[in-house]
This record gives structure tokens, sequence and C-alpha cells, in this order.
């Protein structure tokens, strides 16, 4: 398993990037609107942390991991047939790769394929 984004949603992504970058010493770069404007840095093995603002005022605060998959659209119903509530089916960033995101155990889930 490798997690190829890890999503922060925040009120402070100033505050939270700043902290990043101080104690793991990377760089965030400008808002990027591919991914709801977030500022992202590199991870190890070529994933992206990414901090964003809420997208709509009823989305909280969350850190949802988007593990790295060959294919989502068997990842997807092998979630749905473990219980899994998909919140986002399967959707395409151009430049980014296909993303989903899922529920289970109260916790935000994400998949990603290159």
């Amino acid at each position: 398993m490798q997690i190829h984004y890890l999503e922060i949603v925040t009120d402070e992504v100033d505050a939270v990037c700043t902290t990043y970058a101080d104690a793991h010493a990377v760089d965030f770069g400008d808002p990027d609107p591919g991914l709801g404007h977030a500022r992202t840095a590199a991870l190890p093995g070529g994933g992206l942390v990414g901090v964003r603002a809420p997208m709509r005022e009823t989305e909280d605060p969350v850190v949802r991991p988007y593990w790295l998959v060959d294919d989502i659209e068997a990842a997807v119903a092998a979630v749905a047939e473990a219980g899994g509530e998909i919140a986002h089916p399967p959707m395409d960033i151009p430049g980014h790769g296909t993303f989903a995101i899922y529920l289970q155990g109260g916790i935000d889930h994400g998949l990603w394929q290159r």
C-alpha cells in the first residue's frame, strides 16, 4: 500500500503549510486549481501532500489518505463489497489522475489511480 495523495482540509491553510515546511523541510507550491486550490508538497515515492480550505460551508476539516491503486473501478467495487460507503465515485482530474472517496469506520478514505 502506498499513499499517493494526503489531503488535509483546514481553515488554517497557511499556518499548517508553514508548520509542515518548518518541521519537515518541504516546500509548498502555489494553490493548484485542479486539486481544490490545495497547496502541495512532494512526498517520498512520488506522491503529494495537499493542504486546502473547505470548498463548501458544510465541509469539515479532515485528513484523508488516497491510496494508490492500479484499477480504481475494481478497488471501488471491492470497497463497496466490504461495506464501505462510496461518498464520491471515480472522477478524473486532468493532469493528476482519477480519485474516489469512501467512508468506512467513521473515517474518510480515498483511492487514486494515476
